[in-house]
């Protein structure tokens, strides 16, 4: 008969202390299976919770409303319900934004609950990361549980703090994209399925099937790369037999199919005439969104994607924000710095761990949660890597799990194995590479605490020395001084970089990590001197500004040195104040700053460019359904926010077909359009397809131009 390592939680033993302490602390019995092993284990799991909290809720809106395109879609929300179902752009549901709605529809509900504002935009946010470090170290803990409670407990706490100390995740878990949610739900399923695993249990993996359904409710096929590594651990590792493991699988597949498909059906038969168009497809459905701009076009690039839009070209690949494709793309330019101060640490830990558990059995926990964290990061990473089509560096959060829960996994067996000559060397592989990477991180930004990368290089090595030399009979403690030493000059590094990340405004849609003024370098495999592997150094600037490269206005992508946004003449497109748009995230000094008021009163929308005072008032006394028209996605995200009204994004975010000129010339005849205003001759973001030149040529022949705010605006209410 087959038996199966039962974890130190699972003994038959314990059953009586165990009930007792889910009565006494049920959360924490939830998360761990734990019994009352160790006085400190349940202060130490509240700090780390109430750290993470206080850090990632402190100034919350210092960043305003962050991204305006996602604040605008909230504050649609607010106003209509069917604007909340669809992720509308604007409450009078002309277009969508170009995501899933399912990280809208949680800061809507905060946004009803407590009042549209850049807190209650922000606060889900920043739950999600508190979230997303209880279940990271639950998880972790469940898995180390055969090795004692001691270690088991400081290798979850310490993948827990690194999910926090991540630069990635100080920057997303603060800021109003997807990625914060899809960070939680695929971090809940990773849970799920080290549940489901001691009793093959069809329950939990059925949960962690329904979470990874709401993660692609949240960002399409993203949150479906972990679906290999988690279906491998539940195959290899659940304690039943392989019938029931495979029934559980297919159990997981259905709850996944009916949690994402619900919404994606629902809209499909909604007729199209009713219903908002879906942004970022170019044939107003939502599987055009899953197989083209969000899903086979962000990994091969081309035409649908290839940058950002439909009808993109995609330009050369790999050319996109994330910079050139390859191995090294993730320890270079800005990625570097969001994701990588770890990753060679979880790399050691991931190999030198699975030879420490050597030929243990396959259901074993410590075995099973390598693989679940290992297939998490290699997948994810290799797809983020050779991905030709668009990506941004603040994508890499989605590594932040994997990573943190190598490191504590691995480094925890590790040290158990601190006997043996691979769990020594491992440490100290583990310690140094640590050291010295995160020296050549913050070399990448030399005025900001330049003393910090030499005292973390010279501790770290030292520590590294010290674990080395405790080989020697006699001189074993040394092993313990060096791991502890190490752990704090490895740690420091990225926490000093993600706490930076936390005290300045962050906005736009491609923001950066660090600390206010760092200097920012060339991506996209720019030249000259900069990260490891040659690629430009990364910037970190908080202003949200491009580090290396734009969007054209087809949404290509535009390198370093090539052709600036808005066409060959070097004028970014226009916002509605008038002042420039450089490829989608160009801030002012108010958006760092969060909100704020400019020079002629206007509010700044905390955000991007505010919208003039004068133009703010015209908006807002307009009763039609649509106060204004204008080019781009972000143009109307602007206005929105700061004249509180309806505003049609022609173009939607890139170059959508929508609306066509017939159509937008019968919203003019039935009164439902009040003003178009001019984006300039490059137009926005969305102002570069036929279309939205068609109507500006059309409203430019047929309705007067006035000024206001600086900006050209029409009547569209009084024809010539």
């Amino acid at each position: 008969m087959t038996t199966y390592p039962i974890p130190v939680s699972d003994h038959p033993g314990r059953a009586h202390s165990a009930q007792a302490t889910a009565r006494r602390r049920p959360l924490a019995r939830l998360l761990l299976g734990e019994r009352e092993d160790a006085r400190w284990l349940r202060p130490a799991f509240w700090a780390l919770l109430v750290l993470t909290a206080v850090v990632y809720l402190w100034d919350l809106g210092v960043s305003g409303y962050a991204n305006s395109f996602y604040a605008a879609a909230v504050q649609a929300g607010t106003k209509s319900w069917e604007a909340f179902f669809f992720g509308s752009l604007d409450s009078s549901n002309f277009i969508t934004v170009d995501k899933p709605p399912a990280s809208l529809w949680v800061m809507v509900l905060s946004a009803r609950l407590f009042g549209f504002s850049s807190v209650s935009l922000l606060l889900p946010q920043a739950l999600m990361a508190v979230g997303s470090v209880a279940l990271v170290w639950g998880t972790v803990r469940r898995t180390l549980a055969r090795l004692g409670a001691t270690t088991a407990n400081v290798g979850a706490l310490l993948a827990g703090f690194v999910v926090a100390a991540t630069p990635a995740a100080a920057l997303m878990f603060r800021f109003d994209n997807p990625d914060a949610l899809l960070v939680f739900l695929m971090t809940a399923g990773a849970y799920c399925t080290v549940r489901a695993l001691p009793k093959g249990s069809w329950r939990w993996i059925a949960l962690a099937g329904v979470a990874l359904g709401f993660a692609f409710l949240t960002k399409m096929l993203q949150g479906l790369l972990v679906l290999p590594a988690f279906g491998l651990v539940y195959l290899l590792a659940a304690r039943t037999g392989w019938g029931r493991r495979v029934v559980g699988l297919l159990v997981a597949a259905a709850s996944l199919v009916a949690a994402a498909g619900w919404w994606v059906v629902a809209v499909a038969l909604w007729p199209a005439e009713s219903r908002p168009y879906i942004g970022g497809s170019t044939n107003n459905t939502v599987l055009d969104l899953v197989f083209g701009y969000n899903g086979l076009g962000r990994i091969f690039g081309g035409s649908g994607n290839g940058g950002g839009g439909g009808g993109a070209t995609g330009g050369t690949a790999g050319s996109s924000f994330g910079g050139s494709t390859g191995l090294d793309r993730l320890f270079s330019s800005e990625m570097g710095l969001e994701i990588s101060w770890l990753l060679p640490a979880a790399l050691v830990a991931l190999v030198l761990g699975l030879v420490v558990v050597g030929r243990r059995h396959l259901a074993d926990p410590a075995r099973a949660g390598l693989v679940l964290w290992g297939g998490w990061l290699l997948v994810t990473g290799l797809v983020f890597s050779y991905m030709s089509g668009t990506i941004h560096p603040y994508y890499t959060v989605a590594l932040a799990p994997a990573i943190a829960g190598l490191v504590g996994t691995g480094g925890a067996l590790l040290w158990h194995a601190r006997e043996r000559i691979v769990g020594r060397l491992g440490l100290a592989a583990m310690v140094g590479a640590t050291a010295y990477w995160s020296w050549c991180l913050l070399g990448e930004n030399p005025t900001w605490l330049p003393w910090l990368r030499w005292v973390i290089l010279a501790g770290g090595l030292l520590a590294t020395v010290a674990i080395v030399v405790g080989s020697v009979p006699g001189l074993r403690r040394l092993v313990t001084i060096g791991v502890l030493a190490g752990t704090l000059f490895g740690l420091a590094g990225t926490s000093a970089y993600a706490f930076a990340t936390t005290t300045v405004g962050h906005s736009g849609s491609i923001p950066s990590v660090g600390p206010s003024g760092s200097g920012s370098g060339g991506m996209g495999g720019g030249a000259g001197g900069g990260m490891p592997g040659g690629a430009g150094g990364p910037g970190g600037s908080t202003s949200g500004s491009e580090t290396g490269g734009s969007e054209g206005t087809d949404g290509s992508q535009q390198g370093p040195g090539g052709t600036p946004p808005g066409g060959t003449t070097g004028e970014a497109p226009a916002m509605p104040d008038g002042s420039s748009q450089a490829g989608s995230d160009d801030a002012t000094s108010g958006a760092e700053s969060g909100t704020g008021l400019q020079a002629d009163g206007s509010a700044t929308g905390g955000g991007g460019a505010s919208t003039s005072a004068a133009l703010t008032k015209l908006l807002t006394a307009s009763d039609a359904k649509w106060a204004a028209a204008v080019n781009g996605s972000q143009s109307a995200a602007q206005l929105e926010l700061d004249s509180d009204t309806a505003v049609m994004a022609i173009g939607g975010w890139s170059s959508d077909p929508a609306p066509t000129l017939a159509e937008f010339k019968a919203w003019v005849a039935a009164g439902d359009v009040g003003y178009y205003i001019s984006s300039g001759s490059g137009g926005g973001m969305g102002g570069g397809s036929s279309t939205a030149s068609a109507i500006q040529e059309w409203v430019a022949a047929n309705f007067d131009a006035t000024t206001v705010g600086g900006q050209t605006v029409y009547d569209l209410s009084s024809a010539k």
